[in-house]
């Protein structure tokens, strides 16, 4: 094995091959997006192939597995090796080619398949590219399966079929009419037709415009579409601040009732109201619980720990409980499978309605949104205005990986308040101020939230609590 100058190899990492163009040689295969690395260099082909025979090892001979990508064409090489993998692992693939990632889950989700995966670049990084792997429900693989197929990996012992049981691959045919089929049946159609809508939509060059007019057209919406095609080299040069500031305007200009803009996987939506005022990630999370609370198919929410508590008052107005899980974005689409749950969020822009797939879905979030306006007879902006004033502040702090353990265990001790140990350490105030540390996953960091009922005492608590790390570490 040989390690070239200048690579990182990281504390427990095994190494069992050379290190020339790689970037780094890591302690463990995923992280909190799944596979990730620079593309062609730390994610090669045959990595890429090796993984996709671990992950073939792990399931049954002759089931099926939904592959799907972007438009790069990083994402095309690799996936085309990951399905060589599965066939060698006698497991068939179900290819969606270019596909949203809710449209891979929703296809995932149905009978005919047991699991499934996507490629995509960071978008972020453009040069990064992130696998992520799901289960039956749709939702990314637990913590148990990753450890599975890493163990597969880092041993080798990969299952190989004889010629007659190699997988096949098909395509299937009819995949954007039966999501188009299954979201109808969360709304109310009639309603949302008698509202006649008129919307300005940006896609984000991403696949999300393959599936929405399908939708649309059956609402019978009125349509500005902004970059309705998926492109990588649009996806490479767009700037999402100045994209919501384009939808803004021509909301403005043409009189729309609500304007959204989706990421390029399809996962996430921004709300712009029919003043044209964009909803920052908060704001929209208040807005949807004032809206969907009142219809809820559930007894209760589910967001992340670090969400502002005004988001509890909203909910307990309506009288649903709130349930709070850790912040990563596989922990909140578990939680969302359980009965009773009729509504998640991650505060950043990610919605989940259980009832139509347990993960994030930026088209089914819009849709829903349109019904809700249309049963409650409001306007975005009426709901907007409505809603409490938020004070909510979040530092990042440096940490050694080697520290971030003591700095965990040193803020338990030093708690002056009720602890909340969801995720990370949460102390709760009497005066409704709280805090939360919490280390992060993939770099050397410690995240601070902070919230209290004025900005500038939230921003005290905050630069409080980022001191007392700050001590710790040094």
């Amino acid at each position: 094995v040989k390690v070239y100058p200048g690579k990182i190899v990281e504390t427990g990492a095994v190494v069992n091959s050379s290190i020339i163009w790689e970037s780094r040689g890591a302690s463990s295969l995923f992280g909190r997006d799944g596979l990730t690395g620079l593309a062609n260099v730390d994610v090669s082909p045959e990595l890429a192939t090796k993984v996709a025979l671990a992950y073939a090892t792990s399931l049954r001979k002759g089931v099926t597995v939904v592959t799907s990508r972007d438009t790069s064409r990083a994402a095309r090489m690799l996936k085309r090796a990951m399905m060589a993998g599965l066939n060698a692992g006698g497991v068939n693939v179900l290819d969606l080619e270019i596909a949203s990632t809710p449209l891979t889950r929703f296809l995932v989700k149905s009978p005919r398949a047991v699991g499934g995966l996507t490629i995509r670049l960071n978008q972020e990084d453009p040069r990064e590219v992130a696998i992520r792997f799901f289960d039956t429900s749709g939702i990314d693989v637990s913590e148990d399966t990753q450890r599975k197929i890493e163990r597969l990996y880092q041993r080798e012992d990969y299952r190989r079929v004889l010629p007659e049981e190699i997988g096949d691959i098909s395509f299937p045919i009819r995949a954007l009419e039966e999501y188009t089929e299954e979201l109808r049946s969360i709304v109310d159609p009639d309603a949302i037709r008698a509202r006649r809508f008129k919307l300005v939509i940006d896609y984000g060059y991403g696949p999300t415009s393959y599936a929405m007019p399908n939708v649309l057209s059956m609402l019978q919406a009125d349509v500005l579409g902004v970059n309705p095609y998926a492109s990588t080299h649009g996806r490479l040069h767009r700037d999402p601040v100045e994209a919501a500031a384009n939808v803004s305007a021509l909301v403005r200009a043409s009189g729309a009732h609500v304007g959204a803009l989706f990421d390029t996987d399809g996962e996430r939506l921004t709300l712009v109201d029919d003043a044209g005022d964009v909803l920052d990630d908060t704001e929209a999370l208040l807005a949807y619980l004032e809206l969907v609370c009142g219809h809820l198919l559930g007894d209760r929410v589910v967001l992340p720990v670090n969400t502002t508590t005004r988001a509890t008052e909203v909910a307990e107005r309506f009288g649903v409980a709130v349930q709070h899980t850790k912040i990563s974005a596989a922990a909140l689409m578990t939680a969302a499978t359980d009965r009773g749950v009729g509504f998640a969020a991650d505060g950043r822009g990610g919605y989940i309605l259980p009832g139509f797939l347990p993960a994030f879905d930026g088209a089914a979030a819009l849709v829903k949104v349109l019904d809700l306006l249309a049963r409650s007879e409001r306007s975005l902006s009426e709901v907007r205005r409505g809603l409490p004033a938020v004070n909510l502040v979040h530092e990042t702090v440096t940490t050694p990986w080697e520290l971030k353990g003591l700095v965990m265990r040193s803020l338990v001790e030093s708690a002056d308040g009720e602890m909340i140990l969801v995720d990370g350490v949460k102390v709760v105030y009497p005066d409704q101020r709280w805090a939360l540390a919490l280390p992060d996953p993939d770099s050397p960091l410690t995240h601070v939230w902070a919230e209290a009922n004025s900005a500038t005492a939230a921003k005290s608590l905050a630069k409080e609590w980022s001191k007392r790390i700050r001590r710790l570490v040094r």
